[in-house]
């Protein structure tokens, strides 16, 4: 347990360490370079760069394979310091003398890979940015269809029945002929009224 726990603690010391040392304090002297357009610091820390970025991918893969090594994480720490000491030129070293000779005989191939690549990755952009407005234009056509189709089923769910109760809440009353019997009524109340009147009419006349 307590092996462990110093194995932790080295690996939390040695991350802070690389991240401080291996990438602000270069960070902020490539800065500084640049500023001054030192052509000279501006070259060493570019070398500087180019090894850490292959350090890193390494350090992926070593991580996973060799962090059991004993004294592994102190040989990286060590190795960044190599790198960077102004004494031993480790990153100028191994530029010029590994990294500069195998990327100029491979500049060639390694170009071509890169624009194979990219054509590659725009036509699968291409590709698969066709492919997803097709499903989306398929995808709301089969939902308009859906909508359409609830909408029909409903509208047909209606019965005549229903309709016809409708129709009849609505409809004014009819306007038909007058029932026999009500006709009758008013032809009996008219009788008396028209001999009142012919007997008032013929004693008007014999008055007269």
């Amino acid at each position: 347990m307590q092996t462990m726990l110093s194995r932790g603690q080295t690996e939390e010391v040695g991350s802070g360490s690389r991240l401080i040392f291996g990438t602000l304090y270069p960070a902020y002297y490539s800065y500084k370079a640049v500023k001054s357009k030192d052509i000279k610091e501006y070259v060493k820390w570019m070398m500087y760069w180019i090894i850490f970025a292959l350090f890193t991918t390494a350090e992926t893969f070593t991580d996973i394979f060799l962090c059991w090594f004993p004294f592994y994480y102190e040989l990286k720490i060590a190795f960044v310091a190599w790198l960077l000491s102004p004494y031993t030129k480790g990153s100028s070293l191994l530029y010029r003398k590994f990294v500069h000779p195998t990327l100029s005989s491979k500049e060639k191939e390694i170009d071509d890979c890169l624009v194979q690549a990219k054509d590659r990755s725009y036509d699968a952009l291409v590709h698969f940015g066709k492919r997803g407005l097709n499903v989306a234009a398929t995808a709301a056509v089969m939902a308009a269809s859906k909508g359409q189709g609830a909408l029909s089923e409903r509208l047909r769910s209606f019965s005549m029945q229903d309709l016809t109760t409708i129709r009849g809440d609505g409809a004014p009353a009819p306007s038909g002929p007058p029932p026999p019997g009500s006709g009758r009524a008013s032809g009996k109340h008219g009788q008396p009224k028209m001999s009142r009147s012919a007997s008032e009419s013929a004693s008007s006349s014999g008055t007269a």
